[in-house]
C-alpha cells in the first residue's frame, strides 16, 4: 500500500472539507434545514427550479406547450438557488423531500398536486396537455425508454463525468477515465440513435428529446463543463446535427434561460412569470 493511498474506515464520517464546490450543499441526512414559505404566483402551474439542465427540462416543455397554444401551460417559475440552500426549506421539502430541483405544483386541479423529479414532471405535463408524446402505444413506450434512459445516464454523466472532471477539487485519472469511457459510449449511443432519423424516438419531436437536449445538447455546444475538445464532441456528427437542430427551436432558446443566473445578461432570467418577461431582455 502506498503511503498516500486512501483507506476507507471502517464506519464513514462526514467530512465537507474533501466536497469541493458543492460541499455545502451535500448531506447525508434528508429533510428540512430551515423555515421558509415558497412563493406563489398567479398561474396554477408553479415551478421551483434553477436553470441546470434538470431545470432546462421543464421550462422548454412548458414554453414548447404554450407555442402549441396550450394557455393553460402559463406559469410561473420562482428561482431555488441549490449553492444557498433554498432546496432544504420546509416549503420546498413539502413539494419534493428528496430536495432536488426541479419541482412542480399543479393547482388546477380541485387538490393541488405536487410533482417532483424532472423526468415525471415531463411526463405529467405531456399527459395533461396531450402533446409531445406520441398517441400510439408503441411509439410511446419508445419515447418512454429514452426518458428513462436519460433519467438513469444523466446522473452519471453529471455527477460522475461532470463532477471529476471539472468540478472536483482533485484531479483523481482513475475516476476520470472511468467516467470519460462511459460519457463516451453515451454519446456513441446517442449519435447511432440519430443517424437515420430526425429526433431520438423517431420522426417526432417529444419529451424524450426535451429532456436528453439539456444534457448532451449542452455539452455538445460545449456549455456544459468546458468538456467538448476533451470529449471529441465534434465526431459525433449525428448527435451534432440533432443538438443544432432543436437549439433553433425558439421555445428552447427561451425555455433555456429561465431560472438562469449566470453568462451573459440577455441570456438571464432568474424568474419567469410571464411570457412578455422574455421582453425585457431583448429590449435591455
Amino acid at each position: 500500500m502506498k503511503d498516500n493511498e486512501y483507506q476507507p474506515p471502517k464506519v464513514w464520517t462526514e467530512n465537507n472539507e474533501n466536497g469541493g464546490v458543492w460541499s455545502k450543499i451535500n448531506r447525508p441526512t434528508a429533510g428540512a434545514r430551515h423555515e421558509a414559505t415558497l412563493p406563489r404566483g398567479k398561474h396554477p402551474l408553479q415551478l421551483y427550479s434553477m436553470g441546470t439542465p434538470n431545470g432546462q427540462k421543464v421550462t422548454i416543455l412548458l414554453e414548447e406547450l404554450l407555442a402549441l397554444g396550450e394557455k393553460g401551460a402559463e406559469y410561473d417559475a420562482h428561482l431555488i438557488n441549490i449553492s444557498d440552500g433554498d432546496q432544504f426549506s420546509s416549503g420546498f421539502v413539502a413539494v419534493n423531500p428528496n430536495s432536488k430541483i426541479p419541482a412542480l405544483m399543479d393547482h388546477s386541479t380541485p387538490k393541488p398536486v405536487r410533482v417532483f423529479e424532472s423526468g415525471a414532471i415531463l411526463l405529467y405535463l405531456a399527459d395533461k396537455f396531450g402533446h409531445l408524446l406520441p398517441k400510439s402505444h408503441p411509439q410511446r413506450t419508445e419515447a418512454l425508454n429514452w426518458l428513462f434512459w436519460l433519467q438513469g445516464a444523466a446522473p452519471y454523466l453529471g455527477g460522475g463525468f461532470g463532477h471529476f472532471y471539472h468540478y472536483a477539487p482533485v484531479k483523481i485519472e482513475y475516476a476520470i477515465d472511468r467516467f470519460t469511457m462511459e460519457a463516451k459510449r453515451q454519446l456513441d449511443l446517442l449519435n447511432q440513435q440519430l443517424e437515420n432519423q430526425a429526433y431520438i424516438a423517431g420522426d417526432e419531436y417529444t419529451i424524450a428529446d426535451i429532456a436528453i437536449w439539456p444534457w448532451y445538447g449542452n455539452l455538445v455546444l460545449g456549455l456544459q463543463y468546458d468538456a467538448g475538445e476533451f470529449l471529441d464532441v465534434k465526431s459525433y456528427t449525428h448527435l451534432r446535427r440533432w443538438t443544432e437542430n432543436i437549439a433553433q427551436r425558439p421555445a428552447v432558446q427561451r425555455g433555456s434561460i429561465v431560472n438562469r443566473t449566470w453568462g451573459d445578461a440577455h441570456e438571464q432570467l432568474p424568474e419567469r412569470h410571464d411570457a412578455t418577461d422574455f421582453d425585457r431582455l431583448t429590449k435591455g
